[in-house]
């Protein structure tokens, strides 16, 4: 085991889980094998990455991300007024509902429903865990240094 501690220019093996507020778990690899990750190649959000830095192989941590270090602050913008009509006829839309639209570049942007009625419906296309405090459980299995290509 080396003493190599997490910073630039080091590759990460580890396993992660994230936490909510309210205790449960949005994603986890602990019943999997552990992902590996070079700092800074956009694996994981830089608040994230910035959160292991001094950790070593062996470590064990639960680390606190507040919004602006993960998912960020939910945007008003990012509600969109859409016709009632754009959407299927037979939907039966409910508040919470997730929807797949197009976005600009062609690709697909999730958004959730948040009102509706006959003529409108409210969408919201922040990200889900927007303004979510969470936390970051993770293992470090091995540091090394990075590659470079």
């Amino acid at each position: 085991m080396n003493d190599l501690i997490i910073s630039e220019g080091t590759r990460v093996t580890l396993n992660f889980a994230l936490i909510l507020d309210d205790g449960s778990e949005v994603d986890s690899n602990f019943e999997k094998e552990p992902a590996s990750f070079a700092v800074g190649d956009g694996s994981l959000l830089p608040g994230f990455e910035r959160a292991l830095f001094g950790l070593k192989s062996g470590d064990e941590a639960t680390l606190e991300i507040p919004p602006e270090d993960g998912f960020g602050q939910p945007n008003d913008n990012n509600f969109q007024t859409i016709k009632r009509d754009q959407f299927d006829v037979d939907s039966e839309l409910q508040e919470g509902m997730v929807f797949s639209f197009a976005d600009a570049a062609g690709g697909e942007l999730p958004g959730v429903v948040k009102t509706f009625d006959a003529e409108e419906v409210t969408v919201d296309f922040n990200h889900p865990l927007a303004g979510r405090t969470l936390s970051f459980r993770v293992a470090i299995h091995n540091v090394e240094v990075a590659e470079l290509h």
